[in-house]
């Protein structure tokens, strides 16, 4: 699990942004503070792997303390002008979402940065196509929650049963179990290969004709 730490002084806000976060598959959010220092005294006294970070604290400005901080931090905040939002990304923030947001603008970032720390946990160097892989799983969430053209609630199906599988699969298992068409689910998976969620390889048969087998790659 993810563990979250919330930073927000206004606790009904907190509260909201605890909420989102503990709706999303992978994460726990294991406390909150109300300022800067009480961030710090948390930080020091137990683990946690992401900060959800506001601007605007009592004690000193959020983007103070992430220049200080040693673990990932993800913005949420009402300040929006770009010199914010430069010095956020140049003092470390993975990603920067402006108040207010829905709970499913959040829940896809997060669902980002977990599909990109998957991408980024092996123990050995990494080959420059990881690393790059990495860098676009953490953005996938900024995007639409689908393709011009696609379903959102297909996108997710079929997301799903590709991640439950385990292993390779074929447009035509994800169709037959889905009921879908095959050229739907081959469209679909194939979106989910070019977005770098998924993988694909050809697999040669008896009759020499390839077929297109697709594995999860993004770590949930």
């Amino acid at each position: 699990m993810i563990r979250v730490l919330v930073v927000e002084d206004d606790f009904r806000v907190a509260q909201v942004h605890v909420d989102f976060a503990r709706r999303v598959e992978g994460f726990t959010v294991v406390g909150t503070a109300r300022t800067a220092a009480d961030c710090r005294v948390f930080l020091a006294r137990q683990a946690v792997d992401l900060v959800l970070l506001d601007s605007y604290l009592p004690d000193e400005p959020g983007l103070d303390l992430l220049r200080d901080l040693t673990v990932d931090a993800i913005m949420l905040t009402a300040a929006s002008d770009a010199a914010s939002v430069r010095a956020a990304y140049a003092r470390g923030a993975l990603n920067y979402l402006v108040k207010p947001f829905t709970a499913e603008q959040l829940a896809a970032r997060l669902a980002a940065y977990r599909r990109y720390r998957g991408a980024l946990a092996a123990d050995r160097p990494l080959a420059q196509d990881e690393i790059d892989r990495g860098w676009r799983l953490l953005h996938d969430g900024d995007r639409p929650a689908a393709p011009k053209g696609q379903s959102a609630v297909t996108v997710r199906l079929v997301s799903e049963a590709l991640r439950r599988s385990g292993g390779p699969r074929t447009a035509a298992e994800i169709a037959d179990e889905l009921g879908i068409s095959r050229a739907t689910a081959q469209r679909y998976l194939a979106a989910l290969a070019r977005e770098g969620a998924a993988e694909m390889r050809l697999r040669y048969g008896t009759t020499g004709r390839p077929e297109h087998r697709y594995r999860w790659l993004a770590a949930f």
